[in-house]
Order: C-alpha cells, then structure tokens, then sequence
C-alpha cells in the first residue's frame, strides 16, 4: 500500500474517533452526569482497542501488513 494513502487514512481514523469520544463526552456533560469509567466500560473497550493497538505496533514494526 502506498504511504501516502495509509498515512492518510489513519489520520481520517483518529479524527474519527476523537470527534466520537468528545460527540459522547457532550452528550453526557448536557445531561449533567458525572464522567466515569466502571468495571463494565472496562470490560467493553479492553477488547476493542487491544486488538487495534497489536495491528497497528505490527505494521509499525514489520513496515507493511
């Protein structure tokens, strides 16, 4: 894949994701609760993100997937 593209498209993706967490964070400041992460929400993002951040320290490591 060209780096350029990859570059491109993981940028894409973080913005993505950082205009997600701060489009929930509002949405749970306007309803005045209180920020915070339980057992549950660990539970729920642990197999999510893992598996994203072994891919990614892959292909940073090895240079290509």
């Amino acid at each position: 894949m060209n780096d350029s593209t990859f570059t491109i498209f993981i940028v894409f993706g973080i913005i993505w994701i950082s205009m997600a967490t701060a489009g929930v964070i509002a949405v749970l400041k306007a309803d005045g609760q209180k920020i915070r992460f339980g057992k549950t929400g660990l539970i729920i993002i642990i197999p999510i993100i893992v598996p994203i951040i072994v891919t990614l320290a892959y292909a940073a490591f090895k240079g290509t997937f």
